[in-house]
């Protein structure tokens, strides 16, 4: 298989270790390829649902982070599960939850060991807004294989 598109986000980050363990509980993310010893430590972890990773790479010091509204974003299965990932987060919650209604659904950010913001929401719509751009691009009038055909624009 030949990468194709966007693969990657890289971020840069003191301990790799602490990394890990808040990127798999927050979002369900692990570890597929790790290289290096410390402190050039650099790992890939992906919650294996679509070829992309997060690159943490590991520096003696992180001068800027994704702070502000800038932000990883993952889908949740539910409001329940922003919420229970929300309690579990205690301190690093930073914003939220919030119930913003269509199109940006229910979120909160939740700050790494490093200080980045990871934004866990449920309701976005992503995958939809892609889909029915992919359809458009095909010259498909559908959003899925299966689904009702939309109407004209």
């Amino acid at each position: 298989m030949v990468d194709v598109g966007f693969t990657h986000v890289a971020l840069p980050v003191t301990d790799p270790d602490a990394s890990i363990a808040f990127y798999e509980r927050f979002a369900g993310m692990e570890v597929v390829h790790r290289r290096g010893d410390p402190p050039e430590v650099v790992v890939w972890m992906s919650d294996l649902t679509r070829p992309f990773v997060i690159v943490l790479l590991q520096m003696p010091e992180v001068t800027h982070v994704l702070g502000g509204f800038s932000h990883l974003g993952v889908a949740c299965e539910s409001r329940e599960e922003v919420d229970r990932l929300c309690e579990a987060a205690g301190d690093r919650l930073l914003l939220g939850p919030v119930d913003s209604g269509p199109p940006v659904g229910y979120w909160a950010f939740l700050a790494d060991p490093d200080g980045h913001n990871l934004e866990l929401s449920f309701g976005q719509d992503v995958g939809l807004a892609v889909v029915m751009a992919r359809s458009e691009t095909d010259g498909s009038r559908t959003e899925a294989a299966g689904a009702q055909a939309l109407p004209p624009v």
